[in-house]
């Protein structure tokens, strides 16, 4: 078959199972274009896209901005690693570390890196500042925690399917419940040897578990107490999809631009990814104040593609396009209708036990166990109904659109989902 030619859904999904690793297990729905809040598969039918590249495509998909500034940049220099000065990158890590209130930024291209970053600061300050004796230092985790799928991270999962057979695992961490202060003070106090709390706001893969009010702050306070770095990952939550410019800034006065309150809490150190890309190119970062950041020296850290010039314009553009069309307070108005509206349905409905979530990072659970295909099933009826979404922890499903998205084709969704649950049968 020729590259040229027009491929169909089948051929399209033989070609993945046939030459690639079978390390997902996708919808099958084959996607070939994207505008704002849909996608059109390669027959030519659309959907509303209800995942967001795992929040990914806050700014909606092919965002006329973001991927100006990706085809100028791409055009212009692509590439000079960290060998060379480039042009764009100071300009991105000013804006950014103003937009978010740092003092430094270290740019990396995933998630999951972004993630090793910030551990290997921690680890590196606990060693330099907090004078952990060597290679003594411990991270607290959180049980039911996502963080990416390296070496280093799955050593610190939970999740059999992410562990199994990828052992030796790495060491120095300590694993305690989420959203359980005492178990937090019970890991910090009598061990001066801990370094950092690496915490998510809210947990997405664990299905949108939010915890509970005034959690995060008080888990700050615990964490300056006893000298210990808070650690926040916003790979999913930041860049506005709660309804805030972070989820770490729980209630303050937030302004279209940024932050223009006291945040509940201020991380030591902020994690960013997915859509500080708008999800056009690859582009994380590891955010911290001069006293933390100034551990790490050439050499002890760094990416061939990290900060590179088309990376440093994309995430300006994508951050421009979260102030200037007040993706924040759109994500906080249309999450509270789709809570309401969910709420109202859920009483009338066997099938679904509750709704929950912030901002337009919602899930609700099905009324079944985790092992059984009752979410799934239920996420290829929408599919047919033209919503995409997909299940997570067996039992949840995840719904997050692009915060672009209109009240008008919100109501559209929820009647969509409403529709299609009230017409399922197992």
């Amino acid at each position: 078959m020729s590259v040229l030619e027009k491929i169909t859904s089948e051929d399209a999904i033989a070609l993945e199972d046939k030459y690639g690793a079978h390390n997902y297990h996708p919808l099958p729905v084959v996607l070939s274009k994207g505008a704002g809040v849909y996608v059109w598969d390669v027959e030519g039918k659309k959907y509303y896209d209800f995942l967001s590249a795992y929040s990914a495509v806050n700014q909606g998909h092919c965002h006329p901005k973001i991927v100006g500034a990706m085809m100028e940049q791409a055009q212009t220099l692509t590439l000079t690693s960290r060998a060379f000065y480039n042009d764009k990158l100071g300009a991105f890590e000013k804006y950014a570390t103003e937009t978010f209130g740092f003092d430094k930024l270290l740019p990396m291209n995933t998630g999951a890196e972004a993630v090793e970053t910030a551990l290997k600061i921690s680890r590196k300050w606990g060693y330099e500042k907090k004078r952990i004796p060597e290679n003594e230092a411990e991270i607290i985790v959180c049980e039911n925690n996502f963080h990416g799928r390296t070496t280093t991270i799955i050593s610190f999962s939970n999740d059999p399917i992410a562990r199994r057979n990828f052992g030796p695992y790495t060491k120095g961490f300590l694993k305690i419940a989420y959203d359980n202060l005492q178990a937090l003070e019970e890991a910090l106090k009598d061990n001066p040897n801990v370094t950092g709390f690496l915490v998510e706001p809210i947990q997405g893969e664990a299905g949108v578990y939010v915890p509970s009010d005034g959690y995060l702050k008080k888990a700050k306070e615990l964490c300056e107490r006893y000298n210990v770095l808070f650690i926040a990952d916003e790979v999913q939550t930041g860049i506005a999809r709660t309804g805030r410019l972070l989820a770490t800034c729980g209630n303050c006065s937030c302004s279209d631009k940024h932050c223009s309150g006291t945040p509940e809490v201020k991380p030591d150190i902020l994690i960013l990814g997915k859509a500080l890309s708008g999800g056009a190119y690859p582009v994380s970062a590891v955010l911290a104040n001069n006293d933390i950041m100034e551990v790490i020296r050439p050499g002890n850290h760094g990416s061939t593609f990290g900060g590179n010039p088309v990376a440093a314009s994309v995430a300006m553009a994508a951050l421009s396009v979260i102030k200037e069309e007040r993706l924040a307070e759109n994500a906080q108005e249309l999450g509270e209708l789709f809570r309401e509206k969910l709420n109202e349905f859920i009483p009338n409905c066997d099938l679904v036990t509750a709704v929950r979530g912030k901002g337009l990072l919602n899930a609700i659970l099905i009324n079944d166990t985790e092992e059984s295909s009752t979410a799934w099933d239920i996420c290829m009826a929408l599919k047919e109904n033209g919503l995409l979404a997909k299940p997570t922890h067996g039992n949840i499903i995840r719904f997050a659109p692009p915060l672009v998205m209109t009240k008008e084709q919100l109501l559209d969704c929820v009647g969509i989902i409403i529709r299609t649950l009230s017409e399922f049968k197992k």
